[in-house]
C-alpha cells in the first residue's frame, strides 16, 4: 500500500506557490490541445532503447509535432560512469538516431544536458540544454505554450524552472516518472536519480502530466516476434531499433521468450490525436526523499495517466517508424 502522509511543514516555498496558483486556468492548461504544437524533447537516449523509439516516434509525428530542440538528459547506471557520462553518451546517441534517419538538418538544435543532479531544491544545474529552455520557453504563452515531453531524470527541465521561474506559466510539462499511486515504493529510475528535481515540477504549479511507470505504463510491451514482423528491413532506423531491443531483452532477461516495455513512447503519445491512452486530474502528490509519495488534497492539480491502450498506440508507432 502506498504511504500517504500529511505535511505539516511543507518544503520551503511550496505554500507560497500554492497560494499563487490558478487551479482553473492551470486545468484549462493541462487539455491535450488541438492542431499542430512547438514541443521540445528531453531524453537520456543512451540509457535504454525506448528513447531512440520516442524520438523516431516524435520526429515522424511531425503533421501534428513540431520539434523544437532536444535536450540530452543525465543518466547513472552500468551503461555509464555518472550523470555527466551518461549526458554525453546520451548526446552522441541523439546524433546516431538522427543520423540514421537521415535527419542531418536536427542535429543543430541538439543540445548537452546537465553533468549532475540537483544538489538542492533552490540551486539549477546550468547547461546548455536548460538554459536553451529557459530562454526559449518565454517566447510562448499561456494560451499557446511550449510542450515539453521529458523522459529522462528531470534535472534540465526544473534547472530551467529555477533560472526562469515565469516558464512555468508557459510550458506543459509531459513526464515520464515515478511509479503509480498505488505502488508500494517511487522508486523508479528516473525520479529517483533526482528527487530534488522532481520535487520542485510536482510544486512549483507547471502544468503536469504524469505518465507512472509501473503500475500503468509497464503495460506498454513488445516482444522480438512483433518486432521483427512489423519493423525489419523497412529502414536502418528499424533494423537498429529491433538489433538493439533484442540485445538488451536477451541480456536482461535471458532465454528465447520475452517482453520489452517500451516506455517513453507513451510520452510523446499524449500528444497525439488517437484513442491511445485515459488519464484524470489527480491533486498533485509529493515525491519525498524516502521513496513515498505524500498526499494532500489541498494541492494544486496535475493530470495522470492510469492506462494505456497497448494495441492502438503499437499500431500507429509501427506504421509511422516503418515509413
Amino acid at each position: 500500500m502506498i504511504e500517504v502522509k500529511r505535511k505539516e511543514k511543507k518544503i520551503a516555498g511550496v505554500s507560497a506557490m500554492e497560494s499563487s496558483i490558478d487551479q482553473a486556468k492551470l486545468i484549462s492548461r493541462l487539455e491535450k490541445p488541438t492542431g499542430k504544437v512547438d514541443v521540445v524533447i528531453d531524453t537520456d537516449t543512451y540509457n535504454e532503447i525506448d528513447d531512440q523509439f520516442a524520438l523516431a516516434y516524435l520526429i515522424k509525428s511531425d503533421d501534428k509535432l513540431n520539434l523544437k530542440a532536444i535536450y540530452a538528459a543525465p543518466f547513472s547506471n552500468h551503461k555509464s560512469s555518472g550523470p555527466a557520462d551518461g549526458m554525453e553518451k546520451s548526446y552522441q546517441e541523439i546524433m546516431n538516431v538522427l543520423t540514421l534517419m537521415e535527419r542531418e538538418d536536427l542535429k543543430e538544435i541538439v543540445f548537452r544536458g546537465s553533468e549532475s543532479y540537483m544538489p538542492s531544491e533552490t540551486e539549477p544545474v546550468l547547461s546548455d540544454a536548460a538554459k536553451d529552455l529557459a530562454n526559449r520557453a518565454m517566447q510562448y504563452t499561456q494560451e499557446q505554450p511550449l510542450y515539453v515531453i521529458a523522459i529522462g531524470a528531470i534535472t534540465n527541465v526544473s534547472s530551467a524552472i529555477l533560472l526562469e521561474p515565469e516558464i512555468k506559466n508557459r510550458i506543459v510539462l509531459i513526464w515520464l516518472g515515478g511509479h503509480a499511486l498505488h505502488w508500494p515504493h517511487t522508486r523508479e529510475f528516473n525520479m529517483y536519480q533526482d528527487v530534488a528535481g522532481a520535487r520542485i515540477v510536482f510544486g512549483c504549479g507547471v502544468p503536469l502530466v504524469q505518465l507512472p511507470c509501473k503500475g500503468v505504463v509497464s503495460a506498454f510491451t513488445t516482444s522480438g516476434p512483433e518486432l521483427e514482423y512489423h519493423l525489419r528491413g523497412k529502414n536502418k532506423l528499424c533494423d537498429y531499433l529491433i538489433d538493439v531491443t533484442t540485445r538488451e531483452a536477451m541480456k536482461a532477461y535471458g532465454g528465447s521468450t520475452w517482453t520489452r516495455p517500451i516506455w517513453d513512447v507513451t510520452a510523446v503519445a499524449w500528444l497525439l490525436e488517437g484513442d491511445f491512452m485515459e488519464d484524470c486530474l489527480i491533486h498533485s502528490p509529493i515525491p519525498e526523499y524516502d521513496d513515498r509519495y505524500a498526499l494532500d488534497n489541498t494541492r494544486h492539480f496535475i493530470r495522470y495517466v492510469y492506462y494505456i491502450k497497448r494495441d492502438n498506440l503499437f499500431a500507429d508507432l509501427f506504421r509511422k517508424l516503418a515509413k
